[in-house]
Protein backbone atom coordinates (compact mmCIF):
# COMPACT_ATOMS: atom_id res chain seq x y z
CA UNK A 1 0.00 0.00 0.00
CA UNK A 2 1.05 3.72 -1.01
CA UNK A 3 1.37 5.81 1.88
CA UNK A 4 0.73 9.76 2.15
CA UNK A 5 0.87 12.19 4.77
CA UNK A 6 1.80 15.01 6.56
CA UNK A 7 5.72 16.27 7.70
CA UNK A 8 4.59 17.59 11.26
CA UNK A 9 1.51 19.53 12.32
CA UNK A 10 0.33 21.54 9.42
CA UNK A 11 -1.31 24.66 10.06
CA UNK A 12 -5.15 24.02 9.52
CA UNK A 13 -4.39 21.50 12.18
CA UNK A 14 -4.02 23.99 14.59
CA UNK A 15 -6.43 26.58 13.33
CA UNK A 16 -9.25 23.88 13.48
CA UNK A 17 -8.60 23.82 17.64
CA UNK A 18 -5.94 20.90 17.82
CA UNK A 19 -2.73 21.23 19.85
CA UNK A 20 -1.07 18.20 20.47
CA UNK A 21 0.94 15.42 18.43
CA UNK A 22 -0.97 12.90 20.27
CA UNK A 23 -4.44 14.25 18.18
CA UNK A 24 -2.51 14.11 15.13
CA UNK A 25 -3.00 10.41 14.16
CA UNK A 26 -7.16 10.81 13.88
CA UNK A 27 -6.97 14.11 12.17
CA UNK A 28 -4.33 13.01 9.60
CA UNK A 29 -6.68 9.94 8.98
CA UNK A 30 -9.93 11.80 8.97
CA UNK A 31 -8.03 13.87 6.01
CA UNK A 32 -8.25 10.50 4.17
CA UNK A 33 -4.28 10.28 4.63
CA UNK A 34 -2.66 7.44 6.36
CA UNK A 35 1.18 8.27 7.30
CA UNK A 36 2.85 10.27 9.57
CA UNK A 37 6.67 11.71 10.23
CA UNK A 38 6.82 13.34 13.55
CA UNK A 39 9.41 16.12 13.72
CA UNK A 40 12.02 16.02 15.87
CA UNK A 41 14.86 18.03 13.36
CA UNK A 42 15.44 20.81 16.37
CA UNK A 43 16.27 17.51 18.82
CA UNK A 44 13.97 14.57 20.41
CA UNK A 45 12.60 15.84 23.29
CA UNK A 46 9.18 13.79 23.69
CA UNK A 47 8.80 12.07 26.36
CA UNK A 48 7.86 8.47 26.55
CA UNK A 49 4.51 8.62 27.40
CA UNK A 50 3.70 11.35 25.02
CA UNK A 51 5.31 8.37 22.12
CA UNK A 52 3.05 5.78 23.47
CA UNK A 53 -0.09 7.58 23.27
CA UNK A 54 1.04 9.12 19.72
CA UNK A 55 1.38 5.23 18.74
CA UNK A 56 -1.30 3.78 20.59
CA UNK A 57 -3.68 6.35 18.39
CA UNK A 58 -1.65 5.54 15.20
CA UNK A 59 -2.29 2.36 15.46
CA UNK A 60 -6.08 2.73 15.83
CA UNK A 61 -6.35 4.98 12.72
CA UNK A 62 -3.71 3.17 10.94
CA UNK A 63 -1.39 5.56 10.43
CA UNK A 64 2.17 4.40 9.55
CA UNK A 65 4.88 6.75 11.71
CA UNK A 66 8.77 7.79 10.72
CA UNK A 67 10.41 10.04 12.62
CA UNK A 68 12.67 13.09 11.27
CA UNK A 69 16.41 13.10 13.31
CA UNK A 70 18.04 16.18 14.47
CA UNK A 71 18.98 18.17 11.51
CA UNK A 72 22.29 18.88 13.01
CA UNK A 73 23.41 14.80 12.89
CA UNK A 74 26.45 14.79 10.73
CA UNK A 75 27.81 11.35 10.12
CA UNK A 76 31.20 12.55 8.50
CA UNK A 77 32.41 14.17 11.43
CA UNK A 78 33.84 11.38 13.66
CA UNK A 79 35.06 13.81 16.33
CA UNK A 80 31.22 13.52 17.41
CA UNK A 81 30.50 9.91 16.31
CA UNK A 82 29.12 9.01 19.84
CA UNK A 83 26.95 12.02 19.79
CA UNK A 84 25.95 11.48 16.34
CA UNK A 85 25.07 8.04 17.40
CA UNK A 86 23.09 9.07 20.30
CA UNK A 87 20.98 10.99 18.17
CA UNK A 88 19.96 8.21 15.56
CA UNK A 89 19.56 5.92 18.99
CA UNK A 90 17.08 8.46 20.76
CA UNK A 91 14.96 8.88 17.47
CA UNK A 92 14.82 5.08 16.88
CA UNK A 93 13.53 4.17 20.72
CA UNK A 94 10.66 7.41 20.29
CA UNK A 95 9.98 6.02 16.92
CA UNK A 96 9.30 2.64 18.31
CA UNK A 97 7.31 3.87 20.66
CA UNK A 98 4.99 5.31 18.22
CA UNK A 99 4.80 2.20 16.50
CA UNK A 100 6.61 3.15 13.81
CA UNK A 101 9.56 2.02 12.02
CA UNK A 102 12.04 4.31 10.02
CA UNK A 103 13.99 7.17 10.78
CA UNK A 104 14.92 9.99 8.31
CA UNK A 105 17.91 11.72 8.47
CA UNK A 106 20.62 14.09 6.83
CA UNK A 107 23.90 12.29 6.31
CA UNK A 108 26.16 15.54 7.13
CA UNK A 109 28.40 17.30 5.46
CA UNK A 110 32.15 17.03 4.56
CA UNK A 111 33.02 20.57 5.73
CA UNK A 112 37.03 20.73 4.84
CA UNK A 113 36.76 17.20 4.38
CA UNK A 114 37.41 15.58 1.22
CA UNK A 115 34.47 14.11 -0.15
CA UNK A 116 35.09 11.02 -0.73
CA UNK A 117 36.76 11.10 2.96
CA UNK A 118 33.79 12.22 4.12
CA UNK A 119 31.12 9.92 2.51
CA UNK A 120 33.40 7.04 3.85
CA UNK A 121 33.41 8.73 7.80
CA UNK A 122 29.32 8.23 7.53
CA UNK A 123 29.68 5.17 6.70
CA UNK A 124 31.08 4.12 8.94
CA UNK A 125 29.23 6.06 11.40
CA UNK A 126 25.88 4.48 10.27
CA UNK A 127 27.40 1.15 10.42
CA UNK A 128 28.32 1.42 13.76
CA UNK A 129 24.44 3.05 14.74
CA UNK A 130 23.07 0.04 12.62
CA UNK A 131 25.12 -2.41 14.96
CA UNK A 132 23.91 -0.53 18.12
CA UNK A 133 20.64 -0.71 17.47
CA UNK A 134 20.88 -3.97 16.76
CA UNK A 135 22.10 -4.99 19.64
CA UNK A 136 19.55 -2.60 22.05
CA UNK A 137 16.95 -4.41 19.87
CA UNK A 138 16.11 -1.69 17.43
CA UNK A 139 16.68 -4.19 14.49
CA UNK A 140 13.10 -3.65 12.76
CA UNK A 141 13.68 0.15 12.92
CA UNK A 142 15.08 1.39 9.23
CA UNK A 143 17.89 3.97 9.26
CA UNK A 144 16.78 6.36 6.29
CA UNK A 145 19.02 8.95 4.55
CA UNK A 146 18.19 11.79 2.65
CA UNK A 147 19.18 12.87 -0.28
CA UNK A 148 19.68 16.45 -0.36
CA UNK A 149 19.09 19.71 -1.59
CA UNK A 150 22.67 21.81 -1.31
CA UNK A 151 26.23 20.79 -3.28
CA UNK A 152 27.83 21.40 0.42
CA UNK A 153 25.94 18.81 1.73
CA UNK A 154 26.52 14.72 1.87
CA UNK A 155 23.47 13.43 -0.23
CA UNK A 156 23.11 13.16 -4.01
CA UNK A 157 21.17 10.61 -5.04
CA UNK A 158 24.54 8.41 -5.69
CA UNK A 159 25.90 8.86 -2.47
CA UNK A 160 22.61 7.17 -0.73
CA UNK A 161 22.87 4.64 -3.19
CA UNK A 162 25.97 3.48 -1.71
CA UNK A 163 25.24 3.99 1.84
CA UNK A 164 22.40 2.34 1.82
CA UNK A 165 24.61 -0.52 -0.26
CA UNK A 166 27.21 -0.36 2.42
CA UNK A 167 24.72 -0.86 5.16
CA UNK A 168 21.91 -2.98 5.88
CA UNK A 169 18.65 -1.97 7.45
CA UNK A 170 19.06 0.95 5.49
CA UNK A 171 16.32 2.92 3.30
CA UNK A 172 16.53 5.73 1.03
CA UNK A 173 14.76 8.92 1.84
CA UNK A 174 14.51 10.17 -1.94
CA UNK A 175 13.36 13.85 -1.34
CA UNK A 176 12.06 14.96 -4.75
CA UNK A 177 12.41 18.65 -3.93
CA UNK A 178 15.97 18.39 -2.61
CA UNK A 179 17.07 16.53 -5.91
CA UNK A 180 15.42 19.68 -7.94
CA UNK A 181 17.15 22.13 -6.04
CA UNK A 182 20.89 20.19 -6.60
CA UNK A 183 20.00 19.67 -10.35
CA UNK A 184 19.05 23.32 -10.31
CA UNK A 185 15.60 22.49 -11.64
CA UNK A 186 15.82 19.55 -14.01
CA UNK A 187 13.09 17.64 -12.49
CA UNK A 188 10.87 19.08 -14.92
CA UNK A 189 9.13 16.20 -16.63
CA UNK A 190 8.07 11.93 -16.21
CA UNK A 191 11.73 10.97 -17.95
CA UNK A 192 13.33 12.91 -14.65
CA UNK A 193 11.51 11.03 -12.32
CA UNK A 194 11.90 7.77 -14.16
CA UNK A 195 15.56 7.78 -14.06
CA UNK A 196 15.87 8.91 -10.42
CA UNK A 197 13.53 5.80 -9.98
CA UNK A 198 16.03 3.80 -12.74
CA UNK A 199 18.98 4.81 -10.75
CA UNK A 200 17.72 3.24 -7.50
CA UNK A 201 16.37 0.07 -8.88
CA UNK A 202 19.47 -0.54 -10.16
CA UNK A 203 21.40 0.31 -6.82
CA UNK A 204 19.30 -1.43 -4.24
CA UNK A 205 17.26 -3.80 -6.10
CA UNK A 206 13.38 -3.64 -6.91
CA UNK A 207 12.22 -5.66 -3.42
CA UNK A 208 14.21 -3.20 -1.31
CA UNK A 209 13.01 0.03 -3.24
CA UNK A 210 9.24 -0.72 -3.96
CA UNK A 211 9.16 0.55 -0.60
CA UNK A 212 11.02 3.28 -0.16
CA UNK A 213 10.67 6.80 2.06
CA UNK A 214 9.87 9.97 0.33
CA UNK A 215 9.70 13.43 0.84
CA UNK A 216 7.76 15.64 -1.65
CA UNK A 217 6.82 20.15 -1.93
CA UNK A 218 7.95 22.45 -4.35
CA UNK A 219 10.56 24.47 -3.42
CA UNK A 220 12.68 27.73 -4.09
CA UNK A 221 16.51 27.42 -5.10
CA UNK A 222 19.46 29.65 -5.76
CA UNK A 223 22.99 28.34 -7.98
CA UNK A 224 23.77 27.29 -4.19
CA UNK A 225 20.96 24.94 -3.84
CA UNK A 226 18.05 25.03 -1.61
CA UNK A 227 16.65 28.29 -0.39
CA UNK A 228 13.28 26.68 1.29
CA UNK A 229 10.44 24.26 0.54
CA UNK A 230 7.43 26.05 -1.09
CA UNK A 231 3.74 25.50 -1.18
CA UNK A 232 1.84 23.19 -4.20
CA UNK A 233 -0.09 26.59 -4.59
CA UNK A 234 3.45 27.75 -5.58
CA UNK A 235 3.16 26.70 -9.10
CA UNK A 236 6.27 28.81 -10.26
CA UNK A 237 8.36 26.30 -8.02
CA UNK A 238 8.78 22.51 -8.89
CA UNK A 239 8.85 19.68 -8.81
CA UNK A 240 5.30 18.58 -9.92
CA UNK A 241 4.07 15.30 -8.20
CA UNK A 242 1.71 15.19 -11.40
CA UNK A 243 5.33 14.06 -12.94
CA UNK A 244 6.32 11.13 -10.29
CA UNK A 245 2.68 9.49 -10.00
CA UNK A 246 2.56 7.58 -12.97
CA UNK A 247 6.63 6.23 -12.62
CA UNK A 248 5.13 4.74 -9.25
CA UNK A 249 2.20 3.53 -11.23
CA UNK A 250 3.97 1.65 -13.93
CA UNK A 251 7.08 0.23 -11.54
CA UNK A 252 4.53 -1.14 -9.17
CA UNK A 253 6.24 0.98 -6.71
CA UNK A 254 4.29 1.67 -2.99
CA UNK A 255 6.38 4.30 -0.85
CA UNK A 256 5.57 6.63 2.07
CA UNK A 257 5.36 9.73 0.74
CA UNK A 258 5.75 12.85 3.20
CA UNK A 259 4.85 16.23 2.24
CA UNK A 260 7.00 18.80 3.52
CA UNK A 261 4.95 21.96 2.33
CA UNK A 262 5.16 24.76 4.14
CA UNK A 263 2.18 24.98 6.30
CA UNK A 264 -0.19 23.41 3.88
CA UNK A 265 1.42 19.56 4.34
CA UNK A 266 -1.39 17.68 5.00
CA UNK A 267 -3.43 19.71 1.68
CA UNK A 268 -0.91 19.16 -0.53
CA UNK A 269 -0.59 15.44 0.96
CA UNK A 270 -4.03 15.44 0.09
CA UNK A 271 -3.60 16.92 -3.52
CA UNK A 272 -0.80 14.50 -3.81
CA UNK A 273 -2.90 11.36 -3.20
CA UNK A 274 -5.44 12.61 -5.09
CA UNK A 275 -3.25 12.82 -8.14
CA UNK A 276 -1.68 9.15 -7.72
CA UNK A 277 -5.61 7.57 -7.71
CA UNK A 278 -6.64 9.78 -11.01
CA UNK A 279 -3.44 8.27 -12.51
Amino acid sequence: MIHFGPAGNCQRFYDEGYKGSEQAPAWIAAQGLNAYEYAAGHGVSIGAEKARLIGAEAQKANIAVSIHAPYYINGANLEKLENNIAYLMDAARAVKLMGGGRVVFHPGSPSRMKRDAALQNTLETVALARKRLDDAGYADILLCPETMGRPSQLGTLDEIIALCQAVPGTLPTIDFAHLHAITLGAMTDEAAFEAVVGRLIDGLGYERVQHFHAHFSRIAFTNKGEKCHMTFADTDYGPDFACLAPVLRRHALEPTIICESRGTQADDAMTMKAIYEAT
